[in-house]
């Protein structure tokens, strides 16, 4: 991956003006997404994995080629890591053999969360590293905290980090955090230290600034 990554561009500068709408009318409303079958077939892999090996859980939410999920296994030797992505090219380029502790699923997060949530299960750790930040103000609700799946992400609970090298998108995630009644705060990632995801490495590499949300959603 070469390092020439251009800063993310919009015609958005600031919060958006309808984000506390969006995501107020989400919290008030129930989700009603039907979940696809694949997507039900790849969260049976995850359920045999915790009935065989019961273990507490940690979410690699957009994980891509999967090299954050096996970083992030490694920082929680206890859990299982549940790396998920919807695309099978990319998932295909992960170049890990030993999963004892971590699993790739390819599927739809917010479907994984939806299914994770109907079933009572909670999570450690979610993290949501370098997500499509969809920059076109018209596209609010393709981003995380604009989706109609951000209540299911809310209720799947446990300690939360959010990363992007566009300070908007952090600004708005930590804002809808705050609209549902959960703390956190927003602040720049120091530079150096090994990078979680490949595109970490890469906006570093082309000079870009790079924000994280953490926080914990309390039950």
């Amino acid at each position: 991956m070469q390092a020439n990554s251009h800063p993310v561009t919009s015609n958005q500068s600031h919060l958006h003006r309808k984000l506390a709408a969006v995501v107020l009318r989400h919290l008030n409303t129930r989700h009603r997404a039907i979940v696809s079958e694949h997507n039900r077939q790849a969260y049976q892999e995850l359920s045999r994995e915790l009935a065989t090996n019961p273990r507490p859980l940690v979410l690699d939410s957009f994980c891509g080629t999967g090299h954050s999920t096996a970083a992030l296994a490694a920082r929680h030797p206890g859990h299982l890591v549940v790396g998920i992505d919807q695309s099978a090219q990319r998932l295909d380029k992960h170049p890990g053999s030993d999963r004892a502790n971590y699993l790739l699923l390819r599927a739809n997060c917010e479907d994984i969360w939806t299914l994770l949530a109907e079933d009572g299960k909670l999570v450690d750790f979610h993290y949501l590293l370098y997500p499509n930040p969809w920059p076109k103000a018209r596209h609010l609700q393709r981003r995380i905290h604009g989706h109609g799946s951000f209540p299911q992400l809310l209720q799947l609970g446990g300690k939360l980090e959010l990363r992007s090298n566009w300070q908007v998108y952090v600004e708005e995630f930590g804002f809808a955090m705050h609209l549902a009644g959960h703390r956190g705060y927003v602040s720049k990632i120091a530079e150096g230290g090994p990078a979680l995801t490949l595109f970490e490495q890469k906006y570093r590499q082309s000079g870009h600034h790079l924000w994280s949300y953490t926080g914990a959603i309390m039950p």
